[in-house]
């Protein structure tokens, strides 16, 4: 029975009827799983655990308080030592045990062992969503000729000859380098064919060869004398060379050849975090909904893309015939897939406890992205995620080893609900806050049976290293952030103690993201750092930056890259991690001081405005020199921060502040003025809602909880989506 709010009564929960209505009828049946007992159940989880979850928020903000006060009388520059043992003496820094080795079983090839690009995608729009986990493959020849890669692109949609012999050129350099002949090169040749289970390549003078490893040959498809498309395998990732000469670029390629495929996107997150705005049960149930049908195999979505309608859906596994032409092999079509919860700090009306109060939105997010990933573990579907039954999940923004051994309860709790095999959860831990940082190994321990994925991430963990140590002093300016001491130890740190205690085999290191979409040739030249830190994946913002990411993997041998830096020892030290990126003497110039204060606020309310306005969680956003960058809460909570700080110790003033932003927002109504659902704030600072909110974000960024932007961001959506709501109300009454 629905009560006057819209709400149903499940036990003791309340349930927003739109949300219920979606458990009952889409997600639950042919789980197995009675609706009676899935809401009793929740309802317990919710009844125990809740507490916890209030616990260990206090428990952050009676450390940060602490940490401020100790700032207060501590000005820099302070003892070293003394800094170490006060945290020691609070128990920020925990003893770090000694033995810790992970032992996650059931993990997939693509998370235990495959090096390779790694994709992140908001789950609230099922095109992206479909886009991302179909990236598993990608053109190498689209990637290298409609991107600067190989240096501008012509921009005109008409085929360039000359700029097309440049990829062909550059791809056969390639094919060379990572699958070299015993004679010739790839360069000159005129044809491939399979002989007796080796490739056989014709070159231009006549004369035939052969691989150097016969063995990177994966398969073929087609008749061996005549193939329409060869498989190598290096590295562990497949390529093809598709053979078509009937193509525009195969009857132009000596050897017929139309195009090179990669094996690009090896795992995909799916994020209902940092890149989406869901702030309700109407958002929330949209991507539900996306992550269920991603699940089962059967997301769609139609699109008119140059005036042709056009059907995207998940892409088939790849079918091709081993070299000695006796068996099938079956490559996966589409990337392995995680997907990211929310953390522990926000809650949710979309279900009430019995005291009226709104659950944890973490733990809706563990209960409900598991019963929607159910399908997916399914062996009759032949779209499933994976093949070991395993489901994913990346759990970020979590604060020291308490709360991982919550998490890890939670989950527990999860597969007792749904009648899971212990363990069928495996996590995804974000080395994103200074807390974990310090205590990677002891957070490590109490997720060792689950643990496949940890990461460094330099935005969140940039705004978490401003607010935890808000009060010691001015921080650098942004873009010096990355040369201090601090991040080259978390960086090293987070893939020494990942090797140590044996997460390769088991999962994954990762890295962060290239944020420049349309930067490729500066990306190629620059993302291969990731690789050789040791790191097994590493973020990209689109499935053609994953095809030429995927370049960097054929030319660094991870795993022995990895089995290096464990002969090395830990690099990263405490010390170092300890040492604050403060400008003790900070002498910028005026004009510096604007310049710092233009750039953050400009990408603050270039993000904020779609967020608040547009419900857009991640988009390209054009920066105070038009440059797009790659933008989610995490960028918003770094530039709110410092903008935060700086105000803080009077580099800035709250009159530089107020005026920055109305100028900036001037600039981002410029910037987005071909949108035609765009809302200028510059016409009238008052009613903007998004201008409010980037002063709130701003003005109020100190005593964010942990500097996290989600509350704030929640707020006005909400109020906004009211607004929008009563206006088409009252156009619609008149």
């Amino acid at each position: 029975m629905m009560d006057q709010e819209g709400r149903i009564q499940s036990g003791g929960l309340s349930v927003d009827a739109a949300l219920h209505c979606f458990v009952e009828e889409e997600a639950l049946p042919g789980s197995g799983i009675e609706a009676a007992d899935f809401w009793s159940g929740l309802e317990q989880i919710v009844q125990d655990l809740a507490p916890r979850n209030r616990e260990l928020l206090a428990r952050r903000d009676e450390l940060q308080a602490e940490i401020d006060g100790w700032h207060a009388l501590h000005p820099v520059p302070f003892d070293q030592h003394e800094y170490r043992s006060f945290l020691q003496n609070i128990g920020y820094i925990l003893p770090e045990p000694e033995d810790v080795q992970v032992h996650t079983h059931g993990v997939d090839e693509e998370i235990a062992r495959v090096a390779g690009p790694q994709l992140i995608v908001p789950i609230s729009n099922a095109r992206y969503a479909l886009n991302a986990a179909n990236a598993r493959w990608g053109s190498l020849y689209d990637a290298l000729y409609g991107t600067d890669a190989l240096g501008p692109a012509t921009g005109v949609k008409e085929f360039d000859p000359a700029r097309g012999k440049l990829v062909v050129s550059y791809v056969r350099e390639l094919l060379d380098e990572f699958f070299p002949l015993n004679e010739g090169r790839h360069a000159y040749s005129v044809g491939y064919t399979v002989r007796d289970g080796i490739l056989t390549v014709k070159l231009a003078d006549g004369t035939f060869s052969s691989l150097i490893q016969s063995e990177l040959l994966a398969g073929y498809r087609g008749e061996a004398s005549s193939p329409s498309a060869i498989l190598l395998r290096h590295h562990g990732l497949h390529v093809e060379i598709t053979i078509d000469p009937a193509t525009q670029v195969g009857q132009t390629d000596p050897a017929g050849i139309s195009d090179v495929l990669l094996e690009s996107a090896i795992t995909t997150i799916m994020d209902f975090e940092d890149s989406v705005s869901a702030v309700d049960a109407e958002d929330k149930i949209v991507c539900y909904r996306n992550w269920l049908g991603i699940n089962r195999g059967d997301l769609a979505d139609t699109f008119t893309k140059g005036g042709e309608v056009m059907t995207r859906r998940l892409a088939n596994d790849r079918h091709y015939t081993s070299p000695n032409g006796a068996e099938d092999v079956t490559v996966p079509g589409r990337s392995l897939i995680f997907v990211r919860n929310v953390g522990h700090l926000m809650s949710s009306d979309a279900v009430l406890d019995i005291q009226g109060n709104e659950i944890g939105e973490g733990i809706l997010d563990a209960v409900l992205t598991t019963l929607t990933a159910l399908p997916g573990r399914d062996p009759s579907n032949p779209l499933r995620n994976g093949s070991q039954g395993s489901i994913y999940i990346v759990k970020p923004k979590m604060h020291g080893p308490a709360e991982v051994a919550f998490t890890v309860e939670l989950f527990r709790r999860v597969e007792e609900l749904l009648q899971l095999p212990s363990n069928t959860l495996k996590l995804g831990l974000m080395d994103e806050e200074r807390r974990t940082t310090v205590n990677l190994k002891a957070c490590i321990a109490e997720a060792k049976e689950r643990l496949v994925f940890i990461n460094t991430g330099f935005l969140d963990r940039s705004g978490d290293e401003i607010h935890t140590s808000m009060e010691a002093g001015p921080f650098v300016r942004k873009a010096d952030m990355r040369s201090q001491a601090w991040i080259s130890a978390y960086e090293d740190q987070n893939v020494d103690v990942g090797v140590e205690v044996g997460l390769p085999g088991h999962g994954q290191i990762g890295k962060g993201m290239w944020a420049m979409p349309d930067l490729m040739a500066a990306m190629l030249e620059q993302k291969i750092a990731h690789p050789l830190a040791g790191a097994a994946t590493a973020w990209v913002p689109s499935p053609t930056a994953a095809t030429l990411h995927a370049i960097h993997y054929h030319r660094v041998d991870v795993p022995a890259r990895q089995q290096d830096i464990a002969t090395q020892g830990r690099r990263g030290t405490l010390e170092g991690l300890l040492t604050l990126p403060i400008a003790a003497n900070p002498s910028w110039s005026a004009a510096e001081r604007q310049e710092e204060l233009d750039n953050n606020m400009q990408s603050l309310l270039g993000y904020v405005v779609r967020w608040v306005d547009q419900g857009v969680g991640c988009s390209k956003v054009p920066d105070i020199h038009d440059v797009a960058l790659m933008e989610d809460r995490a960028t918003l909570r770094i530039s709110s921060q410092h903008i935060a700080n700086w105000l803080r110790h009077g580099v800035v003033s709250e009159q530089d502040v107020h005026e920055s932003m109305m100028r900036m927002a001037g600039v981002v109504d410029a910037q987005n003025s071909k949108d035609p659902s765009y809302r200028p704030m510059s016409s009238n600072f008052e009613d903007s809602i998004a201008f409010q909110c980037a002063a709130d974000l701003v003005f109020q960024g100190a005593q964010q909880p942990n500097g996290y932007t989600e509350p704030l961001l929640h707020k006005r959506r909400r109020e906004q989506k009211r607004v929008t709501r009563s206006v088409a109300l009252h156009a619609a009454k008149s």
